[in-house]
């Protein structure tokens, strides 16, 4: 059995341009349309599992008098009637259906247990059915779709039913974050948002009435081609007029300029009335919605508001001044007779503390290691000077904007080299024996010794051990893990640990590094396979993380298809964004190794499965180039090619 949770939906930006953007079949001259969507806090709860038939049940006492239990067989026109029927499972069967036509699948049962989403109040409650449908099977069945393929699925079997959706409806999708929708003909573009400071909205059913059906008539006859003024200004304001607005909304949110954000959204309401509302006046003229957008005891409390969906006097939504505001304001909306919620969008932790592993004795390169850890080897660099491998890695941290550097030892003892390189002042001496750009650069290394700090790994038990010593040192956040027996080399003018960082700051959960090697090469790394998210082929979305399989294992049952149908192969990178979820899990590990009394390693591939399992997982492929250092072959080939800029 899986838990599934889907959110609504709410549209901040853009409403309407998914539509209008498709255009562009039609009409090359039109500008793709462009939305800020994000996921809401309110939603569906569900529990899912295989059967022989189409099922859904409840136990959400949410539903109510209005739910009774559902079944049908897997028979793809019995679905297809049902979808018809604009029944209350409509949505349901019309998803069942279209996985039935396309991937043979079998039956599912899916139990709601809790329904927080308020149904018809523009917040897309059928289209987080849908994707709770197409999400069950794909999950069940392992079929292997990313968040964009269940989100299609969704949008199509829902059009099997008398629904007319838009595009921008099924970003539920995409969970409680916004996302930059763009839509071009039929290709649809997602890209996930960074937000800098807490944004505290608030959104209401204004329990007034409206024609969607209408509105939206009315609106398309504005496409493909204007033959009015009228038509021309509404095109205006779906087209570069909202583009303008979206990029501004993108730049305020990601440097955290609120009050701007939230004049921007009065703005675009303001722009919806002049330009597209004259299309449709009996239903956009909206009066309920003014009167609410303009009330007096409203105004101190939000920076901005506007309309929801397709507009009319159906939902309104505000940008709070203050979590405060945000209670206030939802209390007076449901006092005035309407229906409010709150919708907190919160800043991702960014990551400012990092750990490096280096308590091995370097087995492989024997007997060098006697005298002097790996991580203490001497590099040539591209600029000229030689480094030891840590102080690589730790120039990297430290141009990645981190801020502490937990150091993983194997006694107390060791730490006396790291002590003495990293702390201790260079002898005069020697100092003066130094060029003044090599007497500047000491005192960069001086610096980095303020940052750094140490745990041990008194007892042996495996890398996942080694890496959960450092579990008080994260405090509770996300920490950045880089192997000590790697180099990273960038493509770009971005270290790889900040390019990681900024995609934890996009997708907010569990992040591996991941690069491509061969087939035969797969049997000394974690091997990640999965579907990609972008079609840049960047983003993986992680169904499996297995530890060194053989290459036939690999080929049978790890291989990620590319664009052209080819198998690759992704193994982990050496860099990580461990979250709390994986510190949780290795303690429940040791905790379990140690009641047992089993003498097994503690992985760190095994807890990182399980949070995978749990929470989901994310594979990015970064522009770089990973030089290995654990065996003698590698170690010559990192010295020969590592200094070559």
């Amino acid at each position: 059995m899986i838990k599934l949770f889907v959110p609504g939906r709410l549209c901040l930006f853009g409403e309407h341009t998914d539509w209008a953007g498709h255009y562009r079949t039609m009409n090359a001259e039109l500008v793709p349309g462009a939305a800020i969507v994000t996921g809401i806090e309110q939603g569906i709860y569900a529990e899912v599992e295989k059967s022989s038939i189409f099922e859904m049940q409840s136990t959400a006492p949410e539903m109510g008098s209005q739910w009774q239990d559902f079944a049908c067989r897997m028979d793809e026109q019995e679905l297809k009637r049902i979808a018809k029927s604009g029944s209350f499972f409509c949505y349901c069967a019309g998803v069942a259906s279209y996985m039935l036509e396309w991937y043979k699948v079998g039956g599912v049962r899916i139990r709601i247990t809790s329904m927080t989403l308020p149904m018809k109040s523009g917040l897309s409650s059928s289209a987080a059915i849908c994707v709770l449908v197409a999400r069950a099977f794909n999950l069940l069945y392992n079929l292997n779709l990313n968040t964009l393929g269940e989100m299609n699925i969704a949008y199509v079997g829902e059009l099997r039913t008398s629904s007319r959706c838009g595009r921008l409806d099924q970003a539920c999708a995409f969970g409680v974050k916004p996302n930059l929708m763009t839509f071009d003909g039929d290709e649809i573009e997602v890209q996930t948002l960074n937000v800098k400071k807490t944004l505290h909205w608030v959104f209401a059913d204004l329990c007034a009435e409206k024609d969607t059906v209408r509105i939206l008539r009315d609106l398309n006859r504005a496409y493909p081609f204007a033959s009015n003024e009228l038509e021309e200004r509404e095109q205006q304001a779906l087209g570069p007029l909202n583009q303008d607005i979206i990029e501004r909304a993108i730049r305020y949110m990601a440097e955290g300029e609120v009050e701007k954000l939230g004049a921007l959204m009065t703005e675009a309401e303001a722009l919806f009335d002049s330009h597209v509302a004259p299309m449709c006046p009996e239903e956009l003229t909206s009066p309920k919605l003014h009167a609410v957008l303009n009330d007096p005891n409203i105004l101190p409390l939000v920076y901005g508001g506007k309309g929801v969906g397709s507009h009319g006097d159906g939902s309104v939504q505000f940008l709070a001044r203050s979590a405060e505001a945000q209670c206030e304001l939802v209390d007076y909306l449901n006092l005035q007779g309407m229906k409010a919620y709150t919708l907190t969008i919160n800043p991702v932790h960014t990551v400012r503390r990092a750990i490096i592993p280096v308590a091995g004795f370097g087995t492989r390169l024997y007997p060098a290691t006697r005298g002097l850890k790996k991580d203490f080897f001497p590099i040539p660099c591209p600029d000229g000077m030689v480094r030891p491998v840590i102080l690589i890695l730790l120039e990297e941290l430290v141009q990645s904007g981190i801020e502490e550097i937990c150091l993983v030892l194997g006694s107390e003892e060791e730490r006396h080299q790291y002590a003495n390189f990293f702390e201790r002042p260079l002898a005069p001496e020697h100092l003066n024996k130094l060029n003044k750009e090599s007497q500047e650069y000491e005192n960069r290394i001086l610096d980095i010794g303020k940052r750094l700090r140490y745990v041990y790994q008194k007892e042996k038990r495996g890398f996942g051990h080694a890496v959960y010593q450092a579990a008080e040192f994260t405090r509770g956040e996300p920490v950045l893990l880089m192997l000590g027996d790697t180099l990273y080399r960038s493509l770009t003018n971005k270290p790889c640990a900040l390019q990681l960082i900024e995609e934890y700051e996009r997708y907010n959960r569990l992040i591996v590094g991941l690069y491509p090697v061969e087939a035969n090469d797969v049997s000394h790394f974690g091997i990640m396979s999965g579907v990609w998210e972008d079609k840049d082929e960047r983003i993986l979305n992680v169904s499996t993380l297995y530890e060194k399989p053989t290459p036939a294992y690999a080929e049978e049952f790890l291989g990620v298809r590319n664009q052209k149908g080819q198998k690759e192969y992704c193994s982990v990178f050496g860099q990580y964004i461990l979250t709390p979820e994986v510190f949780d899990q290795l303690q429940a590990d040791i905790e379990r190794a140690d009641v047992s009394g089993s003498n097994a390693e503690i992985e760190l591939t095994a807890a990182l499965e399980a949070v995978r399992a749990n929470i989901g997982m994310m594979g990015v492929r970064l522009n770089s180039l990973r030089y290995d250092m654990g065996n003698p072959a590698a170690l010559v080939d990192t010295i020969a090619n590592y200094s070559q800029a």
